[in-house]
């Protein structure tokens, strides 16, 4: 059987660690593959590592095919969902699922609204894939709208917080800030900093490594400190001297001093 690897289904997936991968390799030797891989049409749906590590051994498996999808939206909920569930996920790559999965329900509805009234469009054959059509090429059921950062933060286990700071490294990072974080290089929090210097500089400092990246998030941090107010006049606006006023303190303390000494050696005398 011809199967199709999907570059954009498998980029959904992060490549496993070399520790990991191996540890599935001896599994997958030992055991041979036991769960079988999901297709929809001769498109591969899950289990993109075992299918490699199979080919590579020449070692059999099976599959089953998902009748339930009508489209690659269809695929691609499914996937996102899958590795919500899983633990191994990192925290960056769920806030970046859910936040495709808001995109992708988005997308879905508008073209639903866009569709409706229109009679039923036929099955297409899929070209790309030269997958046969399963079902007509209308909208699958429509899933809950993440409308809210707080209800993409519930379908990624994360906090607001969190969810804001990956939206804007999806956004202004370069590649290899997003590859920092997603090796662990450095923390969601930090790469949001850095996120912030222009293109040339967050790639220099992922280049340099973890020390650079961290020190580059501490400028980031220390340059958005708000700057201490500067002393106010008795009008309210800002002492023009600051230097001058000090030195003028100074010298009323110590005419006041003086004055003190003054009273002082007064009650003195009188006793």
């Amino acid at each position: 059987m011809n199967i199709v690897i999907n570059a954009d289904l498998k980029a959904y997936i992060d490549p496993l660690t070399p520790e990991e991968h191996e540890s599935l390799e001896r599994s997958l030797l030992t055991e041979g593959c036991r769960d079988a891989l999901v297709l929809w049409g001769d498109v591969l749906v899950d289990g993109h590592n075992r299918y490699g590590i199979c080919q590579k051994h020449g070692l059999p498996f099976q599959t089953v095919q998902n009748t339930r999808f009508q489209s690659m939206e269809d695929v691609h909920l499914w996937m996102i969902d899958q590795h919500l569930g899983r633990r191994s996920v990192s925290d960056f790559q769920r806030g970046v699922l859910a936040l495709r999965k808001r995109e992708i329900v988005a997308e879905r509805r508008a073209a639903s609204m866009a569709a409706a009234g229109p009679a039923q469009a036929p099955a297409v054959h899929d070209a790309a894939t030269n997958a046969e059509p399963l079902a007509p090429a209308t909208p699958g059921p429509a899933p809950e709208p993440l409308s809210s950062r707080e209800a993409i933060a519930r379908a990624a286990r994360l906090s607001s917080s969190q969810v804001v700071m990956i939206e804007k490294i999806r956004k202004q990072a370069a590649p290899e800030l997003v590859a920092a974080v997603k090796s662990g290089t450095i923390s969601i929090n930090a790469a949001a900093a850095v996120a912030s210097l222009p293109a040339e500089e967050q790639v220099a400092a992922a280049i340099a490594g973890k020390d650079e990246l961290k020190q580059a998030a501490k400028r980031v941090r220390d340059a958005k400190r708000k700057p201490r107010e500067e002393p106010m006049g008795p009008s309210g606006d800002a002492e023009p001297d600051t230097v001058a006023a000090l030195q003028q303190r100074v010298a009323e303390l110590t005419a006041e001093n003086a004055a003190l000494r003054q009273q002082l050696a007064a009650l003195s005398t009188r006793q």
